[in-house]
């Protein structure tokens, strides 16, 4: 037998570089809902508090709590612990990673029954800088008040972020700049947890107990994006992919939707909503899930290209239990890998939808069909095409600069998602004045077209919703 030597990685070192796993704030923020959901919890409140300097972020749960050693365990990198097919956990990581990548000071506070006794533990990256230890501390309830006080009389966890040097990063960080920047955080939040745990919020994950979700008090309603609600919403008959990879069998069960165009959604509002966070162009594609919770939220994943004639193209993708590894799952649970002996398959069924999706796009139907052609708006004028390419190129330059010159991601985000909300805008407004040059040239000589005649304002709610 050999001799063996325990070498204990740098405490200082190690931690500093599991802060760059690949989290942004949203979704750091989901992955600290896996722990919740995992904890059975029926409610997690997300609340966020200005102070500057002191700001803070909080993750509270009703869930079974954690006795001492539990905690101490989850407090570890890499916990001993086994995961089940089902479970939304993987690496031992998340609690501590995620947390980490947006705080340098991380708090837990836990207990399992409403007047048991309160355990916290916490993690703090000054303590780990100055002793190169892997020292957890143990603060008391008055210490860290805004970790005890919400669990007060009930059971559950509540993660508690300080020093947030990774959310916002300004030379002033008490100014009114960061304050806005930090105050528009939680939208995104919400944006982002009720897209990807739309399934738990809605009841159709195969969970016994029902979920719910606030941001700063304010419930987050799921947001499904096939739009299943709308009767003109088509879904496709589910395939059943089937493949072998390492001499084992896998099937993926994927399911197709062709979203309504405009003019049939049940009103503008609805296909505002149904646009997603990304707006119409950027959900087009793929969305996996991996035990009902969302992991990729549109994306061909190079087995086409976006396009805005398939825009209304959504495809539901379930990986199978047990395929982590196969589908190189990242730490963060924001992007797989589609395996190569699944791609020609997938990319079949991606090619189908697409046609499909063409198709409802170019004969578009409902209340405003009359005053449309089966044409989209830029054949009615080649003008409105090349201007539509244009912006766009220039969105996605603007884009790629952004994303090589600004090193706070959450900051690229919030530019990225101003310049497609602008393009949208535009595309939207262009088509609104195509479609009214035509109504206006098709009006009898010697009648004036009405300003806001019924189908003009149709068309132009549709419009606004593009």
């Amino acid at each position: 037998m050999k001799k063996a030597t325990e070498v204990v990685p740098s405490a200082r070192r190690l931690i500093k570089s599991l802060r760059d796993l690949g989290y942004d704030l949203q979704a750091a923020i989901a992955d600290l809902v896996d722990n919740s959901i995992a904890a059975e919890a029926t409610f997690v409140k997300v609340e966020t508090h200005w102070d500057g300097d002191d700001s803070w972020l909080c993750i509270t749960d009703d869930g079974v709590g954690m006795t001492h050693g539990k905690l101490r365990e989850a407090m570890r990198f890499g916990t001993r612990r086994d995961y089940l097919d089902d479970d939304l956990g993987r690496f031992g990581l998340g609690l501590k990673a995620a947390s980490l990548s947006q705080c340098s000071r991380l708090t837990v506070a836990s207990r399992t029954t409403p007047n048991g006794r309160l355990h916290i533990a916490e993690w703090d990256l000054e303590h780990v800088e100055d002793s190169d230890r892997w020292e957890v501390l143990h603060p008391s309830a008055r210490d860290v008040p805004e970790a005890a006080r919400p669990l007060s009389g009930r059971r559950g966890t509540v993660v508690l972020w300080r020093r947030l040097d990774r959310v916002f990063r300004y030379r002033i960080p008490n100014g009114k700049r960061a304050q806005a920047d930090f105050d528009g955080l939680a939208s995104e939040v919400a944006l982002h947890l009720a897209m990807v745990f739309h399934r738990f919020l809605s009841d159709d994950a195969g969970r016994d107990l029902p979920l719910q979700i606030s941001v700063n008090g304010e419930l987050v309603a799921p947001w499904d994006p096939f739009a299943q609600t709308e009767h003109a919403t088509v879904a496709m008959p589910r395939q059943r992919l089937r493949f072998v990879h390492d001499s084992t069998k896998h099937v993926v069960d994927v399911y197709p939707f062709i979203l309504p165009t405009e003019a049939a959604f049940s009103s503008s509002a609805a296909h505002r909503r149904a646009a997603g966070p990304q707006l119409w162009n950027r959900q087009q594609g793929f969305y996996i899930y991996r035990n009902a919770r969302m992991i990729q939220s549109g994306g061909w994943n190079r087995l086409r290209t976006a396009d805005e004639h398939m825009k209304l193209a959504r495809i539901r993708v379930e990986l199978p239990p047990n395929s982590d590894e196969l589908f190189e799952l990242n730490i963060a649970k924001t992007q797989i890998r589609v395996p190569p002996a699944l791609r020609p398959s997938l990319a079949a069924v991606a090619s189908g939808v697409a046609r499909a999706a063409q198709e409802a796009y170019r004969r578009p139907i409902g209340p405003t069909a009359e005053w449309r052609s089966s044409r989209p708006p830029e054949q009615l004028d080649p003008r409105g095409g090349v201007l539509r390419d244009l912006v766009r190129m220039v969105t996605s330059a603007v884009e790629d600069l952004v994303a090589t010159e600004v090193v706070d991601r959450g900051v690229v985000a919030r530019i990225r998602r101003r310049m497609r909300e602008l393009e949208a805008r535009f595309a939207a407004d262009l088509d609104h004045e195509i479609l009214k040059g035509r109504v206006r040239r098709s009006a009898p000589a010697g009648h004036a077209t009405p300003v806001k005649g019924a189908a003009i304002e149709a068309i132009e709610d549709a419009a606004i919703g593009s």
